[in-house]
């Protein structure tokens, strides 16, 4: 594979910039997939971004989320994109044979993300978490040649696990996005029946209200329901082998260990956001080494 240098250095930097309480293109991934992963990261940024930056309108938006799938269109008919990232992203899924499908998810989940705020069950968000995290996970075990039934099945437990753990994470920075369109990922059925309102989540946002026990039982249930699903995902980073199933525990491990935190809290993630300090990753790392 040829890419331009600049499309290259451009990836890497965005895969490396961003904080992130997961691995993304790290050190323990063999080198020859640091790249393709680190292309396939800055796809994902670069539209998670058009949903969620800036001042744009919808329409804005929405134009430059359908010019990303404009481009892939032009891929997947052999027809030369117009921009260098495109043509190395191109370049990626002509060699390692990637499939066009998660890509445009990834677009249907970020569009989604432009209209819609409110979920109003945990159906509606599973299929949320389908589109914006799973094909991430299935792009991955293509890469790493390993995307049989069972591990594709793992591998989307453990991404609806890690989406649903951003979820409750970023609660506060979520509801505060998009100009006082306030975007809750949190199931609309659930907050009803455990007595909470959006008036009590914007007292938590924006008056540090202090989280009653209807809130921590709530988030308990969430946060159970991730840890689940993360349970059942775990048996992939035991298949995948050497470099890979390193990162992959490591994976395990961080998501794991962000659920802990908030239950340290009892779900207060407004006053006391959970952030992986260095402690952690040498916990992280250990887990992964010992295979836990």
């Amino acid at each position: 594979m040829s890419f331009s240098i600049q499309a290259e250095q451009q990836s890497l930097l965005v895969a490396t910039k961003h904080y992130e309480n997961f691995p993304v293109a790290s050190i323990f991934l063999p080198k020859h997939l640091r790249l393709p992963i680190a292309f396939i990261y800055q796809f994902a940024r670069q539209a998670d971004d058009f949903a969620d930056e800036g001042e744009a309108s919808v329409e804005e938006r929405l134009h430059q989320l359908n010019t990303f799938s404009d481009e892939l269109e032009l891929l997947k008919a052999y027809i030369k994109p117009s921009s260098d990232f495109f043509i190395a992203l191109g370049a990626v899924i002509k060699a390692y044979q990637l499939p066009y499908t998660p890509f445009f998810d990834l677009l249907s989940a970020f569009k989604q993300d432009v209209v819609q705020t409110r979920y109003e069950n945990f159906a509606d968000v599973l299929d949320y978490c389908a589109r914006s995290a799973n094909p991430i996970g299935r792009l991955m075990l293509q890469l790493y040649q390993a995307n049989t039934l069972q591990n594709i099945t793992y591998s989307d437990q453990i991404c609806t696990s890690l989406q649903l753990i951003n979820f409750l994470q970023d609660i506060a920075i979520d509801f505060e996005k998009n100009a006082g369109k306030q975007r809750i990922y949190l199931c609309q059925d659930e907050l009803k029946a455990s007595g909470i309102s959006e008036v009590d989540l914007k007292s938590f946002v924006e008056k540090g209200k202090i989280i009653d026990k209807n809130w921590s039982t709530f988030m308990a249930l969430n946060l159970n329901r991730a840890k689940n699903l993360l349970e059942a995902g775990k048996p992939l980073g035991r298949i995948l082998k050497g470099r890979i199933g390193f990162e992959m525990r490591m994976i395990i491990a961080g998501g794991a260990r962000i659920i802990a935190k908030i239950e340290t809290v009892q779900g207060d993630v407004f006053n006391h956001r959970p952030m992986l300090n260095k402690w952690d990753w040498c916990v992280i790392f250990y887990q992964a080494l010992i295979k836990v």
